[in-house]
């Protein structure tokens, strides 16, 4: 019973694996799109959406499953909760990364406004973060799952940096203010996508130590 047990807690660590690598694929491709102003390649990251949906519902339901038929306790609970709790994060994740798709193809309508250098730095960090809890829920890593909360200050930093070179873009200027709000909005995504894999490192972080760090200031050491 118990080896059956350890085989299906193994399966349900690799659906989490590949609904993150998908995620992590539809993050990238979004900012590839954005960038190259791809609207047909938008339309695929959107339509991919739908694939980690299914696989939320999947994960929840085979989280379910296995609390109904063997009642885990200690670790084996954690492990399953936070699995069921880390697709719901991913899940967000995808949809974010589908509204910077709609955002790019909405850009698309008009000349590009400014160079894009912070976004894409935005893009690739939060990407890294999204790997790096997930290698930390897969190895169990409490030390590489703290080290993802540091990542996020970065991409808040560079959030508002923007902000304001896009403030000052739209005083100067009224007719960049739409294009000016739709990049703040992508931004204000891919900082969320951040958030998102700060909450999955911190979910790590519990299921490792048994500690909850979630809306403390900062992550006690």
């Amino acid at each position: 019973m118990q080896r059956h047990f350890d085989e299906e807690l193994g399966d349900l660590k690799q659906k989490i694996l590949h609904m993150g690598a998908l995620v992590e694929d539809q993050v990238e491709r979004a900012k590839k799109a954005l960038i190259e102003r791809d609207e047909i390649l938008a339309k695929q990251v959107i339509e991919d959406d739908k694939r980690v949906n299914t696989l939320d519902v999947e994960v929840d339901e085979y989280c379910l499953r296995l609390l109904a038929l063997y009642q885990p306790a200690a670790r084996d609970l954690r492990f399953i909760t936070t699995a069921m709790k880390i697709s719901t994060e991913l899940e967000r994740m995808s949809d974010l990364a589908e509204n910077i798709c709609e955002r790019a193809i909405e850009l698309n309508e008009e000349p590009q406004l400014k160079p894009y250098i912070d976004i894409p730095i935005m893009a690739d960090r939060a990407t890294r973060m999204v790997g790096q809890a997930l290698d930390a829920f897969v190895r169990g890593d409490s030390v590489l799952a703290r080290q993802v909360l540091e990542e996020d200050d970065v991409v808040d930093e560079l959030t508002e940096q923007l902000f304001r070179e896009l403030l000052s873009f739209m005083m100067e200027n009224p007719q960049t203010i739409t294009r000016a709000i739709r990049l703040s909005f992508v931004s204000k995504y891919l900082e969320r996508i951040a958030d998102h894999a700060t909450n999955v490192a911190e979910l790590v972080v519990y299921l490792v130590e048994g500690k909850i760090i979630r809306h403390t200031l900062q992550a006690p050491s």
